[in-house]
């Protein structure tokens, strides 16, 4: 191989990565892979600390290559990585399905594109277009619009409006639907058991709706499809890729991986073996997140590209048309960020859609909010979605307690769910919990305090499957917003 050769390929392969990196600024290896043919970066919620920290170090990177696809997980709801540290400032899929107001779901998610644009983010791995038809789902839920595919198609579309007349490329993803699983695809191989009838009438169409409203990218899921593919997890799948999504349904953007290092493709095919299966499948752009953040990875995957073309394992006309598609994303958010127009003037739109998703439900003869005095609160933390991670705050005590001086408050695991049976007594009692039908530990110990307490608030911060309680409240959705709009209910404000 000649040394021209070597260094085509090298950029070819570095096209199509886009890997993360630790740290508030550009790691050292960064610049230097963007000099040599890198295409783009992945941000989490390790690389931000505020908007002028993340436009600085955006900035640096485009200084190394301007056309540099900067892409986040941002779905603005409970998976937030622009504000890991305080939580969402927008309530989130589920409430906005819940409102099932389009204008509101586009101006959402126009606010939020005005603030990754200013911050120098050009492609966001959202929104979710996952139809969540299996209640016990434990990676989705709230980060689905709902469970009805032609809610979820509207809100699709007007969430990709929304974000991409801001400049910034959407990616919906997971294609082609992860709401019909138990299993997350972070820990293991989720099997979709539908037949091609109810993929259609089910799965694709937000996807379809997606394509027809011009979304930029689309990212896949690392699932089994048996009645499309009955071997190929999607991001592996030829039939999935290229038969369906390309040729079937017309598309024509780039289409991106979840994170490669994810154990339901990783653990069996391997880290590099995955990314090159995923190209040669029809993949054009790898996301690397997780745990595989440093130079070392970086190389190993552009290295394991180059080394699959050269032994023919992935053709080069492959790896050429994806670096291409990848380009053409490049060149359309540079086009779209300078043509972007500016924030309109006004409330942020944030808490007042969390305020309309509020839902409240009272049994006769119950007393409903506001609270007559400062609460006591038991908020019971089911294992952490890993999506979401596990940094991001969430809750209703501390801005119950800002609005209620005095408001006391206890967090509960499974593992000490019986502290709960303690509440403090002679005030209002308020129990918080999330997705409570999928933990039998949370249910029965909810079921205790309500027989010794019937007068308790119930407040569901995750997908409310039932009303617990004579008095329930239903945010859909723990943002930070969700929580601000509970308060404000719980205490009359």
């Amino acid at each position: 191989m000649t040394g021209q050769r070597s260094r085509d390929l090298v950029r070819l392969a570095g096209m199509v990565l886009q890997p993360g990196f630790a740290g508030t600024t550009p790691a050292p290896w960064v610049p230097r892979l963007l000099g040599e043919g890198l295409g783009g970066v992945a941000l989490f919620g390790r690389n931000i600390e505020h908007p002028e920290q993340l436009a600085a170090l955006t900035a640096a990177l485009r200084a190394e290559r301007p056309d540099v696809i900067v892409a986040i997980d941002e779905e603005a709801g409970d998976v937030t990585r622009l504000e890991t540290r305080r939580g969402s400032s927008r309530p989130g899929n589920l409430a906005l399905g819940a409102v099932d107001d389009v204008a509101l779901t586009e101006a959402v998610a126009r606010d939020l594109g005005h603030d990754l644009a200013a911050a120098g983010v050009t492609l966001n791995y959202a929104p979710d277009a996952d139809v969540n038809t299996d209640a016990r789902n434990p990676v989705i839920g709230v980060r689905s619009f709902g469970s009805d595919p032609a809610l979820v198609a509207r809100h699709t579309v007007a969430w990709i409006t929304g974000l991409q007349s801001a400049g910034v490329a959407a990616c919906a993803k997971h294609f082609p639907g992860h709401g019909n699983t138990s299993v997350d695809s972070h820990v293991d191989v989720p099997k979709i058991n539908a037949s091609r009838a109810e993929l259609d009438a089910v799965e694709l169409p937000p996807f379809r709706a997606a394509i027809a409203a011009g979304t930029q990218a689309i990212m896949t899921g690392h699932l089994v499809v048996p009645a499309i593919d009955p071997e190929w997890p999607a991001t592996l799948s030829r039939r999935v890729l290229i038969d369906l999504l390309r040729d079937e349904l017309g598309f024509a953007g780039v289409v991106v991986t979840d994170g490669i290092e994810m154990a339901a493709i990783a653990r069996r095919y391997g880290f590099e073996g995955a990314a090159v299966r995923a190209l040669a499948a029809g993949s054009d752009a790898v996301c690397v997140g997780g745990d595989h953040f440093d130079e070392a990875d970086a190389l190993r995957l552009r290295d394991a590209v180059v080394e699959a073309v050269t032994t023919g394992e992935l053709p080069e006309e492959r790896l050429a048309e994806a670096a291409k598609r990848v380009q053409q994303l490049a060149e359309w958010t540079v086009q779209a960020g300078s043509a972007a127009p500016d924030r309109p003037d006004g409330t942020p739109v944030g808490l007042l859609a969390a305020r309309r998703a509020i839902r409240l439900t009272v049994a006769g003869g119950a007393t409903p909010p506001p609270l007559t005095a400062a609460p006591h609160v038991v908020e019971f933390a089911p294992p952490a979605n890993m999506a979401a991670g596990t940094q991001t705050p969430w809750g209703i005590a501390t801005p119950l307690r800002a609005r209620m001086p005095g408001t006391t408050a206890v967090r509960l695991s499974a593992a000490d769910p019986e502290a709960a049976l303690r509440p403090a007594r002679g005030r209002p009692l308020v129990v918080v919990v999330r997705d409570i039908h999928r933990y039998r530990w949370m249910a029965h110990a909810v079921a205790m305090l309500l027989a010794e307490r019937p007068d308790a608030v119930v407040v569901e911060m995750g997908v409310p499957e039932r009303v617990t309680g004579a008095v329930h409240l239903a945010t859909y959705g723990a943002t930070r917003a969700c929580g601000e709009a509970a308060a404000e209910v719980l205490a009359g404000l």
